[in-house]
């Protein structure tokens, strides 16, 4: 059973930076593609970045403002945000990257507001 636990979220203003953390429980973690996904209200949940085998890939609204990484020593999977304005702001959760397989369950996401 894959879970997911995200943190990190919190209230800042614009063109400040955040550091989300997503840790992974289940096994071979490093075999997987995993993205970090944000649903604003009202909007479908979009996928922001992605790291896989290949590398990392951004959608256009966070491309370089935007860096996933990953510690597969740790399970654990990173988003960091800088340049946050308020279009960022949305619940992110993390999850495999649905291009390279099935989604798991849903965690419980980590909130960013940005706002002044």
């Amino acid at each position: 059973q894959v879970q997911f636990v995200e943190s990190g979220g919190g209230l800042v203003q614009p063109g400040g930076s955040l550091r989300l953390s997503c840790a992974f429980s289940g096994r071979n973690f490093r075999m997987y593609a995993m993205g970090w996904y944000r649903q604003a209200p009202g909007k479908q949940r979009e996928l922001v970045a992605s790291i896989h085998g290949g590398g990392t890939e951004y959608a256009d609204t966070v491309k370089g403002r935007f860096t996933i990484s990953r510690d597969n020593a740790k399970n654990t999977v990173y988003l960091r945000m800088n340049d946050l304005n308020p279009e960022d702001t949305a619940v992110y959760h993390c999850n495999r990257d649905s291009n390279y397989g099935p989604y798991w369950s849903w965690g419980q996401g980590t909130q960013v507001t940005v706002s002044s």
